[in-house]
């Protein structure tokens, strides 16, 4: 299934801020920390790839239990960053997961396994992403 493309624009009147058009969602943007140069008005990109894995694991993880009938109530996913090594090729992200309703440690630990198996995990840690960058000409 092919989606519409996301669109980026940058905004007037702001040092990086930038607006972003997704499939009908409004007040979508990303900022860059001001420590860096930017106004911290928004996530930042790194933010974004980050909530998507969190995010991702937990919707899995409510899917998994729904089609098992499991007694979940709701997910709480943590997501903790160390980009202290990004620069030399390693980027490492901690999830803690809460399955609140869940007091089964065998039903805790199937829906941890499961969650590993998310699209956005299966992306990061084992397909290859070829990124493909071309410029156009601004519309008049």
């Amino acid at each position: 299934m092919k989606k519409k493309p996301i669109e980026v624009i940058s905004e007037r009147n702001h040092i990086y801020r930038q607006c972003v058009e997704l499939d009908g969602f409004d007040d979508l943007f990303v900022d860059v920390p001001e420590e860096f140069g930017g106004e911290g008005t928004a996530p930042d990109p790194h933010d974004y790839f980050d909530l998507s894995l969190g995010a991702c694991k937990a919707i899995t993880a409510q899917m998994y239990a729904r089609r098992k009938a499991w007694p979940l109530k709701r997910v709480s996913v943590t997501v903790n960053r160390d980009d202290s090594e990004e620069r030399h090729g390693t980027y490492r992200l901690e999830v803690l997961m809460t399955f609140h309703g869940i007091d089964d440690p065998a039903q805790r630990a199937r829906l941890e396994e499961i969650s590993d198996k998310c699209p956005i995990h299966r992306l990061i840690t084992s397909s290859t992403v070829e990124v493909t960058t071309r410029t156009t000409q601004p519309h008049a």
